[in-house]
Protein backbone atom coordinates (compact mmCIF):
# COMPACT_ATOMS: atom_id res chain seq x y z
CA UNK A 1 0.00 0.00 0.00
CA UNK A 2 2.80 2.42 0.86
CA UNK A 3 5.48 1.09 -1.47
CA UNK A 4 8.30 3.36 -2.51
CA UNK A 5 7.98 5.17 -5.83
CA UNK A 6 9.27 3.71 -9.07
CA UNK A 7 12.90 3.39 -10.06
CA UNK A 8 13.17 7.10 -10.93
CA UNK A 9 14.02 7.58 -7.24
CA UNK A 10 16.68 5.90 -5.16
CA UNK A 11 15.27 3.91 -2.22
CA UNK A 12 17.70 5.80 0.02
CA UNK A 13 16.54 9.22 -1.20
CA UNK A 14 14.68 11.52 1.14
CA UNK A 15 12.27 14.42 0.99
CA UNK A 16 13.15 17.70 2.67
CA UNK A 17 10.33 19.59 4.40
CA UNK A 18 10.88 23.33 4.10
CA UNK A 19 8.66 24.45 6.98
CA UNK A 20 6.86 27.65 6.02
CA UNK A 21 8.41 28.95 2.78
CA UNK A 22 8.90 32.69 2.88
CA UNK A 23 8.46 32.90 6.64
CA UNK A 24 11.62 31.14 7.79
CA UNK A 25 12.40 34.06 10.11
CA UNK A 26 9.24 33.28 12.09
CA UNK A 27 10.13 29.62 12.71
CA UNK A 28 11.65 30.26 16.14
CA UNK A 29 8.70 32.46 17.12
CA UNK A 30 6.29 29.66 16.27
CA UNK A 31 8.07 27.15 18.51
CA UNK A 32 6.45 28.35 21.76
CA UNK A 33 2.77 28.50 20.63
CA UNK A 34 3.09 25.25 18.70
CA UNK A 35 4.77 23.48 21.63
CA UNK A 36 2.18 24.77 24.11
CA UNK A 37 -0.69 23.62 21.91
CA UNK A 38 0.90 20.19 21.54
CA UNK A 39 1.30 19.84 25.32
CA UNK A 40 -2.33 20.89 25.84
CA UNK A 41 -3.37 18.34 23.22
CA UNK A 42 -1.49 15.51 24.93
CA UNK A 43 -2.47 16.42 28.50
CA UNK A 44 -6.08 17.35 27.77
CA UNK A 45 -6.90 14.33 25.64
CA UNK A 46 -5.01 11.95 27.95
CA UNK A 47 -6.97 13.34 30.90
CA UNK A 48 -10.26 12.67 29.11
CA UNK A 49 -9.18 9.08 28.38
CA UNK A 50 -8.13 8.56 32.00
CA UNK A 51 -11.29 10.05 33.49
CA UNK A 52 -13.63 8.03 31.29
CA UNK A 53 -11.60 4.87 31.87
CA UNK A 54 -11.66 5.03 35.69
CA UNK A 55 -15.23 6.29 36.17
CA UNK A 56 -17.93 3.66 35.40
CA UNK A 57 -20.59 6.39 35.44
CA UNK A 58 -19.05 7.77 32.24
CA UNK A 59 -19.25 4.49 30.35
CA UNK A 60 -21.89 5.83 27.97
CA UNK A 61 -21.96 6.36 24.19
CA UNK A 62 -21.21 10.09 24.34
CA UNK A 63 -18.07 9.55 26.40
CA UNK A 64 -16.94 6.63 24.24
CA UNK A 65 -17.09 8.94 21.22
CA UNK A 66 -15.10 11.51 23.19
CA UNK A 67 -12.45 8.89 23.93
CA UNK A 68 -12.12 7.88 20.30
CA UNK A 69 -11.91 11.55 19.34
CA UNK A 70 -9.18 12.07 21.95
CA UNK A 71 -7.15 9.15 20.54
CA UNK A 72 -7.52 10.46 16.99
CA UNK A 73 -6.47 13.95 18.09
CA UNK A 74 -3.35 12.61 19.80
CA UNK A 75 -2.42 10.52 16.75
CA UNK A 76 -3.05 13.36 14.30
CA UNK A 77 -1.05 15.93 16.29
CA UNK A 78 1.78 13.52 17.06
CA UNK A 79 2.14 12.57 13.41
CA UNK A 80 3.10 16.15 12.45
CA UNK A 81 3.94 18.39 15.43
CA UNK A 82 7.23 16.80 16.65
CA UNK A 83 8.65 17.03 13.13
CA UNK A 84 7.39 20.62 12.78
CA UNK A 85 9.08 21.57 16.05
CA UNK A 86 12.33 20.00 14.84
CA UNK A 87 12.13 21.93 11.56
CA UNK A 88 11.39 25.23 13.29
CA UNK A 89 14.17 24.72 15.86
CA UNK A 90 17.02 23.22 13.85
CA UNK A 91 15.93 23.54 10.24
CA UNK A 92 16.26 19.76 9.81
CA UNK A 93 13.40 18.87 7.50
CA UNK A 94 14.78 15.57 6.18
CA UNK A 95 12.18 12.79 6.08
CA UNK A 96 12.50 9.40 4.42
CA UNK A 97 10.28 8.32 1.54
CA UNK A 98 8.42 5.66 3.50
CA UNK A 99 8.09 7.96 6.52
CA UNK A 100 6.68 10.72 4.32
CA UNK A 101 4.01 8.51 2.79
CA UNK A 102 3.13 7.00 6.18
CA UNK A 103 2.76 10.49 7.64
CA UNK A 104 0.57 11.49 4.71
CA UNK A 105 -1.63 8.44 5.17
CA UNK A 106 -1.99 8.92 8.93
CA UNK A 107 -2.76 12.64 8.68
CA UNK A 108 -5.41 12.36 6.00
CA UNK A 109 -6.96 9.17 7.38
CA UNK A 110 -7.17 10.77 10.83
CA UNK A 111 -8.95 13.82 9.41
CA UNK A 112 -11.45 11.52 7.66
CA UNK A 113 -12.02 9.62 10.91
CA UNK A 114 -12.46 12.85 12.86
CA UNK A 115 -15.16 14.21 10.57
CA UNK A 116 -17.00 10.90 10.95
CA UNK A 117 -16.71 11.15 14.73
CA UNK A 118 -18.11 14.70 14.71
CA UNK A 119 -21.10 13.38 12.78
CA UNK A 120 -21.52 10.49 15.24
CA UNK A 121 -21.39 12.92 18.18
CA UNK A 122 -23.99 15.16 16.55
CA UNK A 123 -26.21 12.10 16.10
CA UNK A 124 -25.64 11.17 19.75
CA UNK A 125 -26.76 14.65 20.88
CA UNK A 126 -29.81 14.44 18.58
CA UNK A 127 -30.92 11.14 20.11
CA UNK A 128 -30.19 12.35 23.68
CA UNK A 129 -32.20 15.57 23.30
CA UNK A 130 -34.91 14.68 20.78
CA UNK A 131 -35.52 11.03 21.73
CA UNK A 132 -34.30 10.71 25.34
CA UNK A 133 -36.62 7.80 26.18
CA UNK A 134 -35.16 5.71 23.36
CA UNK A 135 -31.51 6.66 23.91
CA UNK A 136 -30.45 3.33 25.44
CA UNK A 137 -32.29 1.27 22.83
CA UNK A 138 -30.98 3.23 19.85
CA UNK A 139 -27.33 3.67 20.85
CA UNK A 140 -26.61 0.11 21.91
CA UNK A 141 -23.10 -1.36 22.05
CA UNK A 142 -23.76 -3.09 18.73
CA UNK A 143 -24.78 0.21 17.15
CA UNK A 144 -21.73 1.94 18.59
CA UNK A 145 -19.45 -0.77 17.21
CA UNK A 146 -21.12 -0.52 13.81
CA UNK A 147 -20.66 3.25 13.73
CA UNK A 148 -17.00 2.95 14.70
CA UNK A 149 -16.29 0.29 12.07
CA UNK A 150 -18.09 2.33 9.40
CA UNK A 151 -16.05 5.45 10.23
CA UNK A 152 -12.73 3.61 10.07
CA UNK A 153 -13.73 1.67 6.92
CA UNK A 154 -14.70 4.88 5.13
CA UNK A 155 -11.40 6.56 6.04
CA UNK A 156 -9.23 3.63 4.93
CA UNK A 157 -11.30 3.10 1.76
CA UNK A 158 -10.74 6.74 0.85
CA UNK A 159 -7.05 6.92 1.74
CA UNK A 160 -5.74 3.60 0.40
CA UNK A 161 -6.23 4.39 -3.33
CA UNK A 162 -4.90 7.92 -2.79
CA UNK A 163 -1.76 6.65 -1.04
CA UNK A 164 -1.23 4.08 -3.77
CA UNK A 165 -1.45 6.72 -6.52
CA UNK A 166 0.95 9.11 -4.78
CA UNK A 167 3.49 6.47 -3.73
CA UNK A 168 3.70 5.22 -7.32
CA UNK A 169 4.53 8.60 -8.80
CA UNK A 170 8.10 8.86 -10.14
CA UNK A 171 10.15 11.58 -8.44
CA UNK A 172 13.09 12.60 -10.60
CA UNK A 173 13.56 16.28 -9.80
CA UNK A 174 13.64 18.39 -6.66
CA UNK A 175 12.61 16.68 -3.44
CA UNK A 176 12.14 19.92 -1.50
CA UNK A 177 8.56 19.88 -0.17
CA UNK A 178 7.26 23.45 0.29
CA UNK A 179 5.38 22.51 3.45
CA UNK A 180 5.80 21.64 7.14
CA UNK A 181 4.57 18.07 6.70
CA UNK A 182 3.98 15.67 3.82
CA UNK A 183 0.78 17.28 2.64
CA UNK A 184 -0.67 15.38 -0.29
CA UNK A 185 -0.75 18.09 -2.96
CA UNK A 186 2.63 19.54 -1.96
CA UNK A 187 4.25 16.12 -2.46
CA UNK A 188 2.47 15.20 -5.69
CA UNK A 189 3.58 18.44 -7.35
CA UNK A 190 7.17 17.17 -7.07
CA UNK A 191 6.39 14.13 -9.21
CA UNK A 192 7.64 14.09 -12.80
CA UNK A 193 4.47 12.39 -14.03
CA UNK A 194 0.86 13.57 -14.25
CA UNK A 195 -0.36 14.12 -10.69
CA UNK A 196 -3.81 15.37 -11.67
CA UNK A 197 -5.61 12.02 -11.09
CA UNK A 198 -4.55 11.84 -7.43
CA UNK A 199 -5.26 15.53 -6.84
CA UNK A 200 -8.68 15.24 -8.44
CA UNK A 201 -9.43 12.11 -6.44
CA UNK A 202 -8.45 13.92 -3.23
CA UNK A 203 -10.57 16.99 -4.04
CA UNK A 204 -13.68 15.02 -5.01
CA UNK A 205 -13.34 12.49 -2.18
CA UNK A 206 -12.80 15.15 0.49
CA UNK A 207 -15.69 17.24 -0.84
CA UNK A 208 -18.06 14.26 -0.81
CA UNK A 209 -17.07 13.10 2.69
CA UNK A 210 -17.17 16.54 4.27
CA UNK A 211 -20.26 17.59 2.30
CA UNK A 212 -22.28 14.57 3.44
CA UNK A 213 -21.12 14.90 7.05
CA UNK A 214 -21.84 18.64 7.21
CA UNK A 215 -25.33 18.15 5.78
CA UNK A 216 -26.20 15.50 8.37
CA UNK A 217 -24.57 17.48 11.21
CA UNK A 218 -26.52 20.60 10.23
CA UNK A 219 -29.73 18.56 10.06
CA UNK A 220 -29.07 17.05 13.50
CA UNK A 221 -28.46 20.41 15.14
CA UNK A 222 -31.43 22.05 13.43
CA UNK A 223 -33.67 19.30 14.86
CA UNK A 224 -31.97 19.75 18.24
CA UNK A 225 -32.65 23.50 18.16
CA UNK A 226 -36.29 22.89 17.31
CA UNK A 227 -36.58 20.54 20.29
CA UNK A 228 -34.76 23.01 22.57
CA UNK A 229 -37.06 25.90 21.71
CA UNK A 230 -40.04 23.72 22.58
CA UNK A 231 -38.73 23.28 26.14
CA UNK A 232 -40.72 25.16 28.77
CA UNK A 233 -37.76 25.60 31.14
CA UNK A 234 -35.61 28.59 30.15
CA UNK A 235 -32.58 27.29 32.10
CA UNK A 236 -32.73 24.04 30.16
CA UNK A 237 -32.90 26.01 26.92
CA UNK A 238 -29.86 28.09 27.81
CA UNK A 239 -27.87 25.03 28.88
CA UNK A 240 -28.72 23.11 25.70
CA UNK A 241 -27.98 26.13 23.48
CA UNK A 242 -24.65 26.71 25.24
CA UNK A 243 -23.61 23.08 24.76
CA UNK A 244 -24.70 22.96 21.11
CA UNK A 245 -23.11 26.35 20.43
CA UNK A 246 -19.72 25.23 21.70
CA UNK A 247 -19.94 22.03 19.67
CA UNK A 248 -20.87 23.92 16.51
CA UNK A 249 -17.99 26.32 17.15
CA UNK A 250 -15.49 23.47 17.34
CA UNK A 251 -16.89 21.97 14.14
CA UNK A 252 -16.63 25.32 12.35
CA UNK A 253 -12.97 25.60 13.42
CA UNK A 254 -12.41 22.09 12.08
CA UNK A 255 -14.24 22.24 8.75
CA UNK A 256 -13.71 25.82 7.57
CA UNK A 257 -9.87 25.96 7.65
CA UNK A 258 -9.64 22.45 6.23
CA UNK A 259 -11.89 23.08 3.25
CA UNK A 260 -10.46 26.56 2.66
CA UNK A 261 -6.98 25.00 2.64
CA UNK A 262 -8.01 22.41 0.04
CA UNK A 263 -9.82 24.82 -2.28
CA UNK A 264 -7.16 27.52 -2.02
CA UNK A 265 -4.52 24.97 -3.04
CA UNK A 266 -6.65 24.18 -6.07
CA UNK A 267 -8.14 27.48 -7.18
CA UNK A 268 -6.31 30.28 -5.34
CA UNK A 269 -2.64 29.45 -5.71
CA UNK A 270 -1.92 32.72 -7.49
CA UNK A 271 -4.12 34.78 -5.15
CA UNK A 272 -3.07 33.50 -1.72
CA UNK A 273 0.60 33.51 -0.65
CA UNK A 274 2.13 30.05 -0.20
CA UNK A 275 3.17 30.92 3.36
CA UNK A 276 -0.46 31.58 4.31
CA UNK A 277 -1.57 28.31 2.70
CA UNK A 278 1.02 26.37 4.71
CA UNK A 279 0.16 28.17 7.97
CA UNK A 280 -3.53 27.44 7.44
CA UNK A 281 -2.85 23.75 6.80
CA UNK A 282 -0.52 23.53 9.81
CA UNK A 283 -2.84 25.08 12.35
CA UNK A 284 -5.79 23.16 10.91
CA UNK A 285 -4.07 20.03 12.21
CA UNK A 286 -3.09 21.55 15.58
CA UNK A 287 -5.90 23.86 16.73
CA UNK A 288 -8.83 21.35 16.73
CA UNK A 289 -6.91 18.70 18.76
CA UNK A 290 -6.01 21.48 21.22
CA UNK A 291 -9.54 22.85 21.57
CA UNK A 292 -11.48 19.56 21.54
CA UNK A 293 -10.54 18.49 25.09
CA UNK A 294 -11.18 22.03 26.35
CA UNK A 295 -14.59 22.36 24.71
CA UNK A 296 -15.90 18.81 24.98
CA UNK A 297 -14.15 18.03 28.25
CA UNK A 298 -14.25 21.17 30.38
CA UNK A 299 -17.81 22.00 29.33
CA UNK A 300 -19.01 18.53 30.32
CA UNK A 301 -19.68 18.68 34.06
CA UNK A 302 -19.02 15.01 34.77
CA UNK A 303 -15.64 15.06 33.03
CA UNK A 304 -14.73 18.44 34.49
CA UNK A 305 -15.46 17.43 38.07
CA UNK A 306 -13.81 14.04 37.76
CA UNK A 307 -10.85 15.55 35.93
CA UNK A 308 -10.17 18.02 38.75
CA UNK A 309 -10.32 15.14 41.22
CA UNK A 310 -7.73 13.20 39.21
CA UNK A 311 -5.43 16.24 38.96
CA UNK A 312 -5.76 16.99 42.68
CA UNK A 313 -4.94 13.37 43.51
CA UNK A 314 -1.87 13.49 41.27
CA UNK A 315 -0.68 16.79 42.76
CA UNK A 316 -1.24 15.67 46.35
CA UNK A 317 0.54 12.40 45.64
CA UNK A 318 3.50 14.28 44.13
CA UNK A 319 3.64 16.63 47.11
CA UNK A 320 3.60 13.66 49.50
CA UNK A 321 6.38 11.97 47.53
CA UNK A 322 8.54 15.12 47.55
CA UNK A 323 8.07 15.55 51.30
Amino acid sequence: MLELPSNHTSPSATFVLMGIPGLEVTHLWLLAPLGIMYVVTLVGNSLILTVVWIDPVLHEPMYYFLCILAIVDIVMATSVVPKMLNIFWSGDGIIGFAACFIQMYVVHAATAVETGLLLAMAFDRYVAICKPLHYQTILTQRTMLGIGVAIIFRATTFMTPLSWMVSHLPFCGSLMVPHSYCEHMAVTKLGCADHMPSNLYSLIGSSIIVGIDVIFIATSYSLILQAVFRLSCRDAQIKALSTCGSHVGVMALYYLPGMVSIYVAWFGQDLVPLSFQVLLADFYLVIPPTLNPLIYGLRTKQIRDRGWSVLESCLSGQAHWNS
